[in-house]
């Protein structure tokens, strides 16, 4: 058995529109599950295609009141790519964004609702990434939210400092799945997005979620109500979804 890290999920004003933009931003392809969902999937690639990283994006009554501690990081190749996509992604309707970086090489914007991410100076590190070179998840103990997410999802840790974590997809390709620490308190800035699991094969998803419960991870009500997939929350109570069926 195993999990892998398959997708982000934004929760959206308007899914339809905000995949329009990420879809552009990324050169990706578009389809829709449902009315009020929107899927996001590299070109040439399929679900549940395990070479394949998605985004879906699900409209919600209010998505002002979620407030989820991930944001994504988009790689560049060079100086010259991260200008070009920096002005690309303001073309689109992004915006700078302030969350206190100072002066850094990298260059953080805010999507269309608002939500946080940053594009990255070219890092050898990410040249095989794709365009979404690592999901972000802020947190207070960077060292302990590496060892369970190593176990959950089978990643490597690297250069894990108390500040700073990062978790090499066993693939070797696929955004890197990161842990920042963050000062403590509430933060000003929205994002939206959270973690969804796949189990493989899919039916084992019952044994998976007992198995992240003996690691630590706790149930979650996001409002979900009766739905397929199984909430949790990491340590650090940040949520994720387990898809799949039991």
């Amino acid at each position: 058995m195993a999990l892998r890290l398959v997708q982000v999920n934004f929760k959206a004003r308007d899914d339809a529109a905000l995949g329009r933009f990420w879809a552009e931003a990324l050169g990706w392809g578009v389809s829709s599950e449902a009315p009020g969902v929107t899927n996001l999937e590299p070109e040439g690639v399929a679900w549940p295609d395990p070479a394949g990283f998605y985004i879906d994006l699900v409209t919600v009554p209010d998505p002002e009141t979620v407030r989820y501690r991930v944001h994504m990081d988009l790689a560049t190749t060079s100086a010259a790519h991260h200008a070009e996509l920096v002005a690309h992604l303001k073309h689109l309707g992004a915006t700078p964004a302030d969350v206190g970086q100072g002066d850094v090489p990298w260059t953080v914007l805010a999507d269309p609702e608002g939500n946080v991410f940053c594009v990255l100076e070219p890092r050898e590190l990410y040249r095989d990434t794709g365009p979404i070179a690592a999901v972000v998840v802020d947190c207070a103990d960077p060292r302990a939210l590496a060892r369970f997410w190593a176990a959950a999802v089978d990643r490597t840790p690297q250069e894990v400092s108390d500040d700073h974590a990062r978790l090499r997809p066993s693939e070797g390709t696929g955004p890197y799945l990161e842990f920042l620490r963050t000062p403590p308190g509430p933060r000003t800035w929205w994002n939206r997005l959270h973690i969804d699991l796949l189990p493989d094969p899919v039916d084992t998803k019952d044994a998976e979620v007992t198995r992240l419960r003996t690691l630590g991870a706790t149930s979650a009500d996001v409002g979900q109500g009766e739905v397929p997939w199984t909430v949790l929350a990491d340590p650090e109570g940040n949520e994720f979804c387990v898809l799949g069926k039991g």
